[in-house]
């Protein structure tokens, strides 16, 4: 129901429009100013925004204020994430208030409910394939109930992230079936072709996402003439983002679910929303401006809410997303570290961090303006092994020889892994190997219980909690993927699910097993281990305000291989991060750790003064200290 605006709500509301005018009109012009449309959308544009101001809830808009003040509120050391399956974690969104007690016992600031709004039936690549952005899934709930969770997750200080998907709709979507039935308003709306002639153009450049079950860009549908640009599975049809009117619709579903109490938006799939003839199609500049306007439409409109922008690429393609040059601050505020990832899980297979200290310190900047990273080791996503042949060549590696191996020793078949995983998107033609599997068994708890090794189990648990450790201290949001910190393991039952056995992402998407989280406060088990040692990292992570996201990160190189190192420069002094990615005891010269800024020798992980023998500290397999 609208709300009666004050006089004092339409001041602010023209107070931010003009904050955020010049990273909102300018972009729009660039991308749409030769339309003849484009008055016109511009000034529906408007209205859109001044409706969605005028229909929030008060509560929201004392947020959006709140956080106005605090511009560095999702940076603080005080934030840590948790993703997860409505369905595979509570059942319904009303029954995740039944577990919301656990998640803060755990320390958990943040929630990302993974695809929730309203799919295709059938296939809907795990919620990705939406047919209804204003709409719940009703597997899961209602739109009313989805408020009440968000209103309640509110009042606790836990922030609600979900899904928005950008680059495309499900085939089933309203505006798909108005185009399947001739209507040229919504052909407009996708990328569609009477011949095959300008598809096959385009293929020339394209990379397949998706080689296995859905080869091809395009999908010809014989019953209406039409060639559909389709990147990812032929019921996902890409989205015209030319067509100012796209970018309406989509900035109207964005302000409805920011007033229905999204703190955080996931735009995903975003590098593939502009095409190109002759490029890739992917993270394209237009594809920035779009992003940038965005972000201003919610600034102007619903400043509470930021914006994750989903783009697992390459750090030089990956940085523009949290702003660079003329975007600078402007575009999103968080972005996947996928090559933080990436690098835990090379460094942890070769025992050796030294292209992670090259990558990381080689590719990244200390700090970002407005912006942080959302760092993780697991997803619901596979792992791809994004090492490029110019990194490799640094540390005098094949690129395509390292590619190969980690996805050799995570799918458990390279002569003494200790990992369990499963080959995912295989292809001959480029080599490529992704790789799925929980972080438990990826790590190598699977194997050790299967083989009733002790010691294993116990290097297993302790692979985890450095894991953790890591990206609690990294800076940026630490998200913690539904199970992990139970360890789970891999669950190969989704094989006997007929829409599930061709994905074998499903491995590493189990259900919640709430009876083994009923012991985690007792016991030697790996989970209770597990779970009681993430919740002490991030309650020591709350404990350290120098781990704020805002706080540069420097690489520091290490003689010792196996320890990857960096300092967080505060001004209250450095922190220094440690880990070991080894079975083996190290030993760092008290003098080097000294000359890093470490002045009292305090562990602020552990709590505890470090002790020095014969003028050097002892690191312990798979060790993790935060020096102070």
């Amino acid at each position: 129901m609208a709300r009666t605006p004050s006089v004092a709500d339409d001041d602010i509301f023209d107070l931010r429009l003009a904050r955020s005018a010049p990273d909102l009109w300018p972009m729009l012009e660039a991308l749409y100013g030769h339309r003849a449309e484009y008055g016109a959308f511009r000034e529906a544009l408007l209205k859109a925004m001044r409706k969605a101001w005028k229909d929030r809830a008060p509560d929201l808009k004392r947020l959006d204020l709140k956080r106005d003040l605090e511009p560095d509120w999702f940076q603080r050391s005080d934030m840590a994430g948790y993703v997860f399956y409505i369905d595979r974690f509570a059942g319904t969104l009303s029954k995740v208030l039944e577990k919301l007690d656990y998640l803060e016992e755990l320390g958990i600031t943040y929630v990302h409910f993974m695809p929730c709004l309203k799919p295709r039936p059938g296939d809907s690549d795990g919620g990705y394939s939406v047919m209804d952005y204003r709409a719940i899934n009703p597997a899961y709930g209602t739109m009313t109930e989805f408020e009440a969770v968000t209103e309640e997750l509110r009042k606790r200080g836990i922030s609600v992230c979900i899904d928005l998907v950008l680059n495309h709709t499900a085939k089933e979507h309203v505006w798909a079936k108005k185009a399947v039935k001739g209507d040229a308003k919504y052909q407009d709306y996708y990328l569609m072709f009477d011949t095959p002639d300008l598809p096959k153009r385009y293929e020339e450049t394209l990379v397949e996402v998706f080689p296995d079950n859905a080869p091809g860009n395009f999908t010809h549908y014989p019953d209406f003439g039409k060639w559909v640009w389709t990147t990812f599975n032929e019921h996902q049809w890409d989205l015209n983002w030319a067509n100012p009117q796209v970018f309406l619709e989509i900035a109207e579903i964005m302000l409805f679910l920011a007033n229905r109490g999204v703190d955080v938006l996931r735009l995903d799939a975003v590098a593939f929303m502009w095409k190109r003839m002759g490029t890739r199609c992917q993270s394209e500049p237009e594809v920035h401006m779009l992003l940038q306007a965005l972000r201003a439409v919610c600034r102007i409109a619903c400043p509470a809410v930021l914006h994750l922008e989903e783009a697992i690429v390459a750090p030089a393609e990956m940085l523009p997303y949290l702003g660079r040059g003329k975007h600078d601050g402007k575009e999103g505020n968080l972005a996947y570290h996928n090559s933080l990832m990436v690098q835990f899980w090379s460094a942890l297979a070769t025992r050796d961090t030294r292209l992670m200290t090259h990558v990381m310190g080689t590719h990244f900047p200390d700090r970002l303006t407005n912006a942080t990273y959302a760092t993780y080791i697991r997803c619901h996503d596979d792992i791809g092994w994004a090492v490029t042949d110019e990194d490799a060549a640094v540390l005098h590696l094949s690129g395509p020889a390292h590619r190969a191996f980690l996805s050799d020793f995570y799918d458990g078949t390279f002569p003494g892994s200790f990992a369990r995983g499963a080959l995912f998107q295989e292809n001959p033609a480029t080599g490529d190997k992704r790789i799925s599997g929980s972080f438990a068994s990826l790590a190598g708890l699977e194997r050790a219980l299967a083989e009733g090794d002790a010691a294993g189990v116990d290097l297993a648990v302790q692979r985890i909690l450095m894991g953790h450790a890591m990206i609690a201290a990294f800076g940026g949001i630490p998200l913690i993927y539904m199970g992990d910190e139970l360890a789970l393991l891999n669950d190969y039952s989704y094989r006997d699910v007929p829409e599930h056995a061709h994905d074998s992402r499903w491995l590493h998407r189990p259900r919640m097993d709430w009876a083994l989280a009923e012991g985690r406060h007792e016991g030697d088990g790996p989970s209770a281990r597990v779970w009681r040692g993430v919740r002490h990292v991030l309650a020591r992570r709350r404990a350290v305000p120098a781990l704020h996201g805002g706080v540069p990160v420097r690489i520091v190189a290490c003689d010792a291989p196996q320890v990857f190192a960096f300092r967080r420069e505060a001004p209250t002094g450095v922190v220094l991060c440690l880990f070991n990615f080894s079975e083996s005891w190290v030993h760092l010269p008290e003098a080097w750790v000294r000359a890093q800024g470490v002045g009292a020798m305090h562990d602020a992980l552990s709590d505890a003064p470090v002790e020095v023998h014969h003028g050097n500290i002892a690191l312990p397999p798979y060790a993790r200290a935060w020096l102070i």
